[in-house]
């Protein structure tokens, strides 16, 4: 007999199923307290979470007998991933069962915003009737910035096209003929900020996309633009927008979700022109449905030692037996993480080449380019990235993999080079691994190195002339900035060159301007391993 804790509010049909498993015993606790939880963890075989339930090292450590975690929605921020992994827990997700509520309250948040839905009901309210003041506008014709364009995008999208709109998407994971294939111009950040009649967001929230709209993106946009969030919290930056309010530059907002929940005071409430829910996208009788039968038919799947159909982590992940394989994929990993920071934004990224050197042209290396490729696309989609999942993702985008021999790209006898290409733009990154342990990046776009890939890395791309190392040095001295590393590498006297340096404090936005003010730097990138 298996034992299920049950710690959120699901819909029937979960309980259901698992009622009618004769060889399972439920005990349904919506959102108990923590000490109680504690204290009765150890007794069960499974546990069926929400967002309310943290599910880390301490309780881990309780549940003596824990061999599957399930979670009942896409996000895994409550649970610690690594360390269920290393007891050999299972954990998965339910995502894209919200898609369709997501989407549609997208919509319903634009279309009530452009047809001043709120201030009208308020009218109504009080016994008034004036029709003209709540002239709107239509959907019809407009330009709609999508950011983002995976499941819930593609889906508004859809939406959009339906209402005769011109749809522009920027999203610098996928390729231009997945937009095309979801009746999208791919396009620029920059020109999306500056072409859109209403912009909205489906972005996971990560460092790279919280407050990707402030200030200064708001200048650059229409007069009488329109945004909507009904993705994450904090994506758009929320005093940016009531000075855009204010200013008259935003006409209508749209919020589903906030930076800080639940939302008390606040100046972007009690105001006509914004449109507020109490993050609901996921909230239709259809979707908790959809997430309450999927997470119960899969726990049963699991529990019976089935494959599961969005396993989270790879609880088995040390079968790879070969040592050699699993340093080099901490180092893949590495150098994908460095990768993906590096491209930044604008980058779509169509082809990924592996080339092995040496040893790594024998053997099953599949590890090395998973682990590279969850590093690169981390992020980048709804669902969480992981090693089971990172190929069905990559297709997803239409990223196309290849896999080859390299003799001549270094003289180290073992190594690896990864060239990601896109739209006319290519990386090419490499690395080895020292006395078998210690991997370093040895390669980047034609320069030599040798780096080891961990802590905060200071890119610098420069013209090979004289000053421009006097000038990093001074700067970062200047701003208590101390050098751990500094590795140069030039392609040819008097051509271009770049710096690798290594530095222990963080460099803020200051010293990134001054480093560009010497005429010989071209670009200045921290990348943080």
């Amino acid at each position: 007999m298996k034992k299920i804790l049950i710690t959120g509010k699901l819909h029937q049909v979960a309980l259901d199923n698992l009622a009618a498993q004769p060889d399972l015993e439920i005990d349904y606790r919506p959102d108990p307290p923590r000490e109680e939880l504690l204290s009765i963890v150890g007794e069960f075989d499974c546990i069926i979470s929400r967002s309310e339930t943290d599910i880390d090292k301490e309780l881990i450590d309780k549940a003596s007998k824990l061999s599957v975690i399930a979670r009942a929605a896409v996000g895994i921020g409550n649970i610690d991933v690594d360390y269920a992994t290393q007891k050999g827990i299972l954990v998965f997700n339910t995502p894209a069962k919200n898609t369709n509520s997501a989407a549609e309250l997208t919509l319903m948040l634009m279309l009530s915003a452009m047809r001043k839905l709120v201030p009208a009901h308020k009218s109504m309210e009080a016994d008034q009737w004036n029709r003209h003041k709540f002239t709107g506008t239509e959907l019809l014709g407009k330009t709609i910035g999508i950011i983002g364009l995976g499941n819930v995008g593609h889906r508004v999208a859809r939406f959009c096209n339906s209402f005769d709109c011109k749809v522009l998407a920027y999203d610098p994971y996928v390729s231009r003929e997945y937009c095309s294939g979801h009746n999208a111009e791919q396009v620029t950040f920059d020109r999306l900020i500056a072409e859109s009649d209403l912009i909205t967001i489906h972005t996971p929230k990560n460092k790279e996309t919280v407050n990707m709209v402030g200030d200064k993106e708001i200048a650059q946009m229409k007069k009488g633009v329109i945004l909507i969030n009904a993705a994450r919290g904090g994506l758009f930056n929320e005093e940016a927008m009531v000075r855009g309010l204010e200013s008259g530059k935003i006409a209508a907002i749209g919020l589903d979700t906030w930076d800080v929940e639940p939302v008390k005071e606040h100046p972007l409430k009690n105001r006509d022109n914004v449109v507020m829910t109490p993050h609901i996208g996921a909230s239709t009788q259809e979707a908790q449905y959809r997430i309450g039968d999927t997470v119960t038919k899969e726990t049963i799947k699991a529990l019976r030692g089935e494959i599961v159909s969005t396993p989270v982590n790879l609880p088995d992940v040390h079968a790879f037996e070969n040592p050699e394989a699993q340093v080099y994929a901490s180092l893949a990993a590495k150098l994908g993480s460095f990768t993906r920071q590096y491209i930044g934004v604008g980058f779509s990224p169509q082809k990924v080449e592996f080339c092995y050197r040496g040893d790594l042209n024998q053997g099953d290396w599949s590890l090395i380019r998973l682990s590279y490729l969850k590093e690169l696309l981390q992020g980048t989609a709804e669902a969480t990235v992981s090693y089971v999942n990172v190929l069905q993702i990559a297709e997803a985008r239409g990223l196309k993999i290849i896999e080859r021999a390299d003799r001549d790209f270094t003289d180290y006898e073992s190594a690896i080079r990864i060239i990601l290409s896109g739209d006319n733009q290519q990386i090419a990154i490499g690395g080895t691994v020292l006395g078998r342990q210690r991997g370093r990046l040895s390669y980047l776009n034609g320069f030599v190195f040798e780096v080891e890939p961990q802590g905060r890395i200071l890119a610098v791309e420069n013209r090979d002339l004289p000053g421009v190392i006097g000038h990093i040095g001074t700067v970062l001295g200047r701003n208590g900035v101390n050098i751990q590393q500094f590795e140069l590498s030039r392609n040819v006297k008097g051509g271009e060159a770049m710096a690798l340096v290594l530095v222990d404090e963080p460099i803020n936005t200051r010293v990134m301007d001054e480093l560009k003010q010497h005429n010989s730097i071209l670009q200045v990138k921290v990348i943080e391993l």
